[in-house]
């Protein structure tokens, strides 16, 4: 299977000669963002997938949370168009956990750290954040986890 960055590289091409300006726009974007955090720090160095898909995760809820604002502001066409960059990213994105997925790892983080109430979220949260790391939005997770350990 072909690393991350050269399947959007690959995309970008096919895009570009398909004149595809939401998806060229787009991967241009993610790519640049790709090669500004891989030329970032002390020394240069070619990222790894997982570090990808967090930029890319990072990108898409850029998107989303952009969206949000241009609807609430009243302008549904850039809403639409920020919408439009945020699915071409979920393609490249990991399968997203539902609520119940999320809720039977964040139960069994529980029963593993034994934490209760509202101080073990911090312990839970560094358990089960690896598991789902691309899967589900921190904030997402952190609710889940609210809920279970205020219920009983």
């Amino acid at each position: 299977m072909p690393r991350l960055k050269d399947q959007l590289r690959a995309d970008l091409t096919a895009a570009m000669k398909a004149r595809d300006e939401t998806r060229t726009r787009t991967l241009r974007m993610t790519l640049t963002s790709i090669s500004n955090e891989e030329v970032s720090g002390a020394a240069a160095h070619d990222l790894t997938d997982d570090e990808i898909v967090r930029i890319l995760t990072k990108e898409a809820k850029r998107r989303r949370e952009a969206a949000a604002a241009f609807a609430e502001a009243g302008r549904a066409d850039q809403a639409a168009a920020e919408r439009a960059e945020e699915d071409v990213l979920a393609a490249y994105l990991p399968a997203q956990l539902d609520d119940a997925e999320l809720a039977a790892l964040v139960a069994a983080a529980i029963a593993e750290t034994g934490a209760s109430g509202p101080g073990g979220i911090g312990q839970v949260m560094k358990a089960v954040t690896p598991t789902v790391a691309g899967r589900a939005e921190g904030s997402r997770v952190a609710a889940m986890v609210r809920s279970q350990l205020a219920s009983p």
